[in-house]
């Protein structure tokens, strides 16, 4: 389990992200390419239709209940690209909470505007965004505000123009890259103006609550955790 060097953890404590280049690489990336695809493709007319249906946005699609899909979407929750880092910062108390498997069409404007996900009396949580495919500027990339995640940071402007937030920046990179980051810190993705949708993945993860704790959470997927240690990550068992 590769854990992060000292530099990596002064920043993560300071700014509240790490990047990872390569954190996936080779076959391991063609193999979650390619299920993300096939997954995508059969998940899109259903998207559409709600779509057109006016009950989902047309601003992003996820395919839904990816876990069950494939099992490669499965293995991303303990990757060893990023797996260490996480159970670093929390202590080695890591719980799983929910993939989302996002593409985002080209549009002038972002799907969402800048955000924390949750308040600081929520147990430390944190996010992986991986990229499926080459972004860069302008490609919608993942938006942060370094510094934004400590107590007493800010306030922070509810600016209109995504890139008028004071002190942000925005992660380019390759296919393979991940960026962990602490969801109390103002994150957004900015537009992406090419014609080529944004593929990317987000791990969603918690450091360990009883009031997390959910067997059925994952029921489905149970036969996918055979250690104790992946049982746990999971919430499966205590």
């Amino acid at each position: 389990m590769t854990r992060p060097t000292d530099t990596q953890r002064e920043q993560w404590r300071e700014e509240g992200f790490v990047v990872l280049e390569d954190a996936i690489v080779g076959d391991d990336l063609r193999r979650l390419q390619t299920a993300f695809d096939r997954c995508a493709a059969e998940a899109r007319p259903g998207w559409l239709e709600r779509v057109e249906a006016g009950v989902h946005s047309a601003m992003y699609f996820d395919i839904p209940d990816p876990l069950e899909q494939d099992e490669v979407f499965v293995d991303l929750a303990d990757h060893p690209g990023w797996y260490g880092f996480l159970m670093d910062f929390c202590g080695d108390d890591l719980i799983f909470l929910a993939p989302q498997v996002r593409t985002v069409p080209p549009s002038p404007i972002s799907y969402i505007g800048w955000h924390p996900d949750v308040p600081h009396t929520t147990p430390l949580h944190m996010k992986v965004q991986i990229y499926l495919n080459d972004v860069g500027p302008g490609e919608g990339g993942f938006a942060y505000v370094p510094g934004s995640h400590r107590k007493g940071a800010g306030p922070y402007p509810a600016v209109r123009r995504i890139d008028s937030m004071p002190g942000h920046r925005v992660f380019t990179g390759k296919a393979g890259t991940a960026i962990l980051f602490n969801s109390y810190g103002m994150h957004t993705a900015v537009e992406n103006r090419t014609p080529v949708p944004r593929k990317s993945i987000i791990l969603i993860y918690e450091k360990w609550s009883r009031e997390r704790f959910n067997p059925q959470r994952f029921a489905a997927i149970a036969p996918l955790c055979a250690t104790r240690a992946r049982r746990r990550l999971f919430g499966m068992e205590v």
